[in-house]
Formats: structure tokens, sequence, C-alpha cells
């Protein structure tokens, strides 16, 4: 349930020199093909700082790109361009997020490695496994019901056991394991829902996308103050699909 963001690229200089500097990385080819990936994401993030205010992103987020094999969430077919900076379709009609925008809703969201985060669109599992690496707790929701099977699977086979993965409605989030330190939703709403309001702890921050589907929407961050107040900063246009299910 990933988006279609701007500024996209095509990495074909990163995948030459990931093809010359194969063999310093044996026991995973992939790796010059994901630091690539990581240095695209670090210049586009300069380029964006007017709009995201963030010039660069924390260096535990950027550790976590590398670290995170985006090939093993990706279909087959796919897998040849997981280190592309793009989404990519992994089924019924959804996508593998752009890493850039990856890395920024995780970068806005400021997890910390005591922190409960709550995440909305499990899709393929690709922003559970980064959260996971920073994180105390992941739970993380999808309601499309061979996604939500196919990404506990892939999840629980990688390792990523702080990761709990269900299938239901996410507009309403996962109260059980509430209130939580971060909220992220990967699928444009019309409205933010106010269940992942009432969710988000004082002191939370939630990164939604907002806005019409198919359409240009806006990436929101929004700070739940100690008193309980909410405050709601536009950070960068994007594009995802829509959110499915709530009301």
């Amino acid at each position: 349930m990933k988006p279609v963001m701007l500024l996209t690229r095509i990495l074909a200089p990163a995948i030459a020199l990931a093809l010359a500097s194969a063999g310093l990385h044996a026991d995973d080819p992939f790796a010059p093909l994901r630091d690539a990936m990581v240095r695209e994401i670090a210049d586009m993030s300069s380029v964006t700082r007017d709009e995201t205010g963030r010039a660069e992103f924390a260096a535990p987020v950027m550790a976590a790109m590398a670290r995170v094999p985006r090939h093993k969430f990706v279909p087959p077919d796919e897998v040849p361009y997981a280190y592309e900076n793009r989404p990519l379709p992994i089924g019924y009609g959804q996508t593998i997020s752009q890493p850039y925008i990856v890395a920024l809703m995780t970068d806005l969201a400021q997890v910390g490695p005591g922190d409960v985060v709550l995440e909305i669109g499990t899709g393929s599992g690709y922003q559970a496994a980064i959260l996971a690496e920073l994180a105390r707790a992941v739970y993380t929701m999808e309601i499309i019901e061979p996604l939500a099977v196919q990404a506990g699977e892939r999840l629980g086979r990688l390792g990523y056991a702080k990761v709990r993965a269900r299938l239901g409605d996410g507009y309403h989030g996962w109260p059980e394991h509430g209130s939580y330190d971060a909220i992220l939703v990967t699928a444009a709403a019309s409205h933010v829902p106010p269940p992942l309001i009432a969710q988000l702890k004082a002191g939370g921050r939630m990164v939604i996308p907002v806005g019409a589907p198919f359409m240009i929407q806006y990436l929101l961050l929004i700070e739940k103050a100690d008193d309980g107040s909410v405050s709601t900063r536009q950070v960068l246009p994007v594009r995802f699909v829509p959110l499915a299910g709530g009301g």
C-alpha cells in the first residue's frame, strides 16, 4: 500500500558502480546496490530540505535503510529493480514505497529504541522491517488478506521478531497495544482518522498522507502535545494508493 512519489530516478550509474564493486560484498551481492540507494536518498534529502525541514536524515534511519534487504520484499520479477529509488508493484493493486519516502516518513516519526509503533498498511512488510530496526515493538495492519498473510510470513522468516502483523481495517487502529509513540500510515486517507489520533501517545508523532485518491496528496506530520492538543504540518506533496476501509 505504497506511494508513487515524485522526483524518482533510475539508478543506472549506481547499478554500474554496484557491479564494479560486487567483489567487495561477496556475501551479499545486493549490498552495493543498497549502498547506492542510500546515497541517493541522502542526495534527495538535501534537494527537498526546504519542504521537509530535513537537510539530512538521522543516522539510525539511514543505517536501517542500508541493512534491510529490500529485494526480499518484492516479487521475484521485481528483484532486479529492488534498489531503484521508486515504488514497485507487489500485487493486488498495491506497491512497495519509494525508498526515499520510507526514509522520510521514518525520519519524521523520530522512532527511538524504547518506542512502540503502529503502522497502517503493511503491504510487503518493508516499512515495518525498517521500523523494527529502530523501535522496541512494531504493530502493523493490512486490510488485504493475501498481503497480510504473505507479509507476516516474510517478516517471521527474516527474523523480525519485534513485528506483530494482523489482518484488519487500519482506519480504526489497534487499540489493544496503544497508546503509540509513533503511527505511520502508508496509504492516503481523505481525512486523519480520529481513532488514530486517540491512539497516539502524548508527545507522539503521526505521519500520514491525506488527499483524494490517485491525485496529489500531502504528507502530514501530526504531533500530539502533553496536554492532548494536536498540531499538523504539511510536509511534501506525494501520491499514495487510497486507504481502504474505515468510515
